[in-house]
């Protein structure tokens, strides 16, 4: 598999204080790192400077997809990487939809954005050319949605391009605002939103019509079909197209997992109505894909809600729903009504503001404010309690909006506010970004302060938690072996830019023979080295910008909520995340 001509290796470096780009080749850097996350921290190395503010114009954004993106099924994400105002340290991000397909046919492997416009700008990348647009009538606007669509009328290539925009929560430089793509997949985590609002930027198009040329078509026809097969036969896949992640929902509570009312529970009652089972039947109103993926994992919800102004008219919105949003904005505040979540999504989705973050930050306030630790003092006239959508919907305005100190330390996460106001104890985030929906165990949690990026998709402690944890308890060190290992193999897919969905699919000797396809003809021990090494590049970068292990904070709820395996303890935490302290420095160097 080779191009034509390979704009694969080129780097599309933009400049927003003199509205200018250049495109240079950087073969040497994609061939050792492959793409994606490798290739990704490599730049961050170059291009951010020590000790940055994360939002200073000289802080860069990087963003880069991965070798086989437009290629084989599946590998179809883009990969940003930037220091996060949320946790001043590494931000990671990944996001689906077209976003990886459009950057490839445009003709690049990675972009780095720098600088701050004077004015709002959008940015409009057709193949080898940047436009820099103004977007001051689309900036501050209520709705993302509609700023979407506005950019949408007034670009070309229609189904050729991807359109990333953010809401009022990164204008307004919120710590952990969005950036949408295709309105229904986000870079969500670590408040990438935050850094484009820091900018001047509303959004990016970009679009291109490169092609990739294939030298040997039977034997990429052949590899192509056997991964395409496995995609759309795959037990495993067939579960994320019926009812997706939210498939979770009824698993995990019946194992005591399910995060409740800030981790006061492990399980929610009434949850029924609020699972994949449930919305599937009552609410699903279609599937959608990403670009090259043929499982369809994405699930929209139809909301119908009659009009205030016409009688017998509904209007008619769909609402994107996972375990992430149902934890996040269902269980996690209380809410087992699945209308008032999903409205409470939507307004999530206007904003554009992380749905973990925002609700695992609702749900500190909450219980802050049921403890009278706080009062409708601090939070502008709102009672706040568990499961009123409506009250949630109000707070999440006041939180994007900043409209007094107490939100405005919200904005900044769960962990500061709870150094301004109190309750760490039960601020539930780690390393700085709030958790995911997993109290399975001491593996899920360690997980999420180990991770390179603090997330639970790093290494998946949580089925750890499931399989080994529940039937044969392993001790912390072993834990964080098998954590790191599996964090490697994790930088090779994300490198890839391969859904971590299909990662039964992507196994390293699969790994090997797609990459063969392309020209890059790589052992299994050397692709195990690079996973290995772009780890550990994270790490140095985390070190460089003041990252400490003995400065995590680990809030004490963890302890005091029973979780599935009975495992959970302040020594086992302690002791696993001192032998990883060693491990990865030993590792460094």
């Amino acid at each position: 598999m080779m191009k034509k001509r390979n704009t694969f290796h080129r780097v599309l470096y933009i400049d927003l204080d003199k509205n200018a780009f250049k495109i240079r080749n950087r073969e040497e850097l994609f061939k050792k790192y492959i793409g994606g996350t490798g290739v990704a921290i490599q730049l961050l190395y170059e291009e951010c400077p020590e000790g940055i503010d994360p939002l200073s114009p000289e802080a860069p954004i990087v963003m880069a997809i991965g070798p086989l993106t437009g290629v084989f099924p599946l590998a179809s994400k883009t990969v940003a990487l930037f220091k996060s105002p949320l946790t001043g340290n590494l931000g990671e991000s990944h996001v689906g939809g077209r976003s990886a397909v459009a950057i490839r046919m445009a003709g690049f492997g990675a972009i780095v954005i720098k600088g701050k416009s004077r004015n709002p700008v959008y940015l409009s990348i057709h193949d080898d050319k940047v436009f820099f647009k103004d977007a001051t009538t689309i900036w501050q606007m209520s709705s993302s949605f509609t700023a979407g669509r506005i950019i949408r009328q007034k670009e070309d290539d229609s189904g050729l391009r991807s359109i990333m925009r953010i809401g009022q929560a990164g204008e307004n430089m919120v710590s952990y605002a969005a950036v949408t793509t295709e309105t229904y997949r986000h870079f969500g985590r670590m408040g990438l939103g935050a850094v484009f609002g820091s900018k001047m930027i509303k959004g990016i198009n970009i679009s291109g019509k490169s092609s990739i040329d294939v030298e040997d078509r039977k034997s990429y026809r052949k590899l192509y079909k056997t991964l395409y097969d496995a995609a759309v036969d795959s037990p495993l896949m067939k579960k994320y197209h019926d009812l997706g992640t939210a498939g979770n929902v009824l698993t995990l509570n019946e194992l005591d997992s399910l995060p409740t009312k800030n981790l006061r529970h492990s399980r929610l009652e009434g949850v029924e109505k609020i699972s994949g089972e449930h919305l599937a039947k009552h609410f699903l109103g279609r599937r959608v894909a990403c670009a090259h993926c043929p499982v369809g994992c994405i699930h929209l919800a139809a909301v119908r809600e009659p009009s205030e102004h016409e009688e017998h008219f509904y209007k008619t919105t769909m609402v994107g729903y996972d375990f992430e949003l149902i934890f996040a904005l269902g269980s996690m505040l209380g809410i087992s009504d699945p209308e008032v979540m999903l409205k409470l999504i939507d307004q999530v989705e206007k904003y554009g503001v992380d749905a973990m973050s925002i609700g695992v930050c609702m749900a500190w306030a909450t219980e802050m404010f049921m403890k009278k630790k706080i009062t409708t003092e601090h939070t502008d006239g709102l009672n706040l309690k568990w499961g009123d959508g409506k009250t949630y919907e109000q707070l999440v305005k006041k939180i994007v909006l900043q409209e007094n100190d107490f939100y405005k330390a919200l904005a900044k996460g769960a962990e500061y506010a709870a150094e301004q106001y109190g309750g760490k104890g039960f601020a539930m985030s780690f390393g700085k970004n709030e958790m995911a929906g997993y109290h399975t165990g001491p593996a899920a949690y360690l997980g999420f302060l180990i991770g390179a990026r603090h997330s639970h998709l790093d290494n998946a402690g949580y089925s750890l938690d499931q399989t080994e944890m529940i039937n044969n308890p392993i001790t912390s060190h072993e834990v964080v072996d098998k954590l790191i290992k599996e964090e490697g193999l994790r930088q090779l897919l994300s490198s890839l830019t391969v859904c971590f969905f299909s990662r039964g699919i992507y196994k390293i000797d699969v790994i090997k023979d797609t990459l063969k396809e392309i020209g890059l003809d790589l052992s299994v021990e050397e692709l195990n080295k690079i996973g290995e090494q772009i780890y550990l590049d994270k790490y140095r970068f985390k070190f460089r910008e003041g990252f400490e292990f003995d400065k995590l904070h680990v809030p004490e709820r963890i302890y005091e909520t029973p979780d599935l395996t009975g495992l959970i303890s302040p020594e086992f935490i302690k002791e696993g995340l001192s032998y990883a302290e060693t491990r990865i420095k030993e590792s460094i160097g």
